[in-house]
């Protein structure tokens, strides 16, 4: 009877001092809610949409159809050409992703609308395309480190079925890329 006594006197003794002393008071850990910053939640809509635009134009990939890189080619549309020759057309893409952000296409589709499309008749254009990629990196001051990708598919977020390289460069790249 007198340890618990003797253990409650402890005990009120003890809080007394705490109610009175903050720096005594014992510290409670609290988390604070984390609100993802608004270029991760910026991050997640524009990875929506993308994925979004992505299964509607491969409902309508294999048309035929004029796409908007034909468009470009044509020069109905405007657009900030980086690299061009008689098979290839570079130009800025217009939502960037990096701070050097450019498209290159081959001029003449040939059924190429995809990688996944690629025959052995089309293999002189795809070298054509990753030398552009190169002179594109060199010309845009990115040629120590840059990054070539090419979007294949629904899943693989391909938006425009007109087969196309994204040179990336001018920041730290990460992995995994997705």
């Amino acid at each position: 009877m007198a340890t618990r006594a003797a253990a409650a006197t402890l005990t009120a003794a003890t809080s007394s001092l705490l109610r009175r002393s903050a720096s005594l008071r014992p510290q409670v850990l609290r988390v604070p809610h984390r609100v993802p910053p608004r270029r991760f939640v910026r991050h997640i809509a524009s990875s929506t949409n993308e994925e979004a635009a992505a299964r509607a134009a491969a409902a309508t990939a294999d048309t035929g159809g004029p796409t908007i890189f034909d468009k470009i080619i044509a020069k109905e549309i405007p657009s900030s050409i980086v690299y061009e020759d008689e098979n290839v057309l570079a130009f800025r893409d217009i939502n960037p992703q990096a701070p050097v952000h450019v498209l290159v296409i081959p001029k003449v589709r040939d059924g190429l609308t995809g990688l996944d499309k690629a025959e052995p008749r089309h293999t002189e254009i795809l070298g054509q395309l990753l030398y552009a990629a190169k002179v594109v990196a060199e010309k845009e001051g990115v040629a120590n480190g840059y990054r070539v990708v090419i979007n294949n598919g629904a899943e693989g977020c391909q938006s425009v079925y007109h087969l196309h390289l994204h040179v990336l460069g001018g920041r730290q790249m990460k992995w995994p890329p997705g």
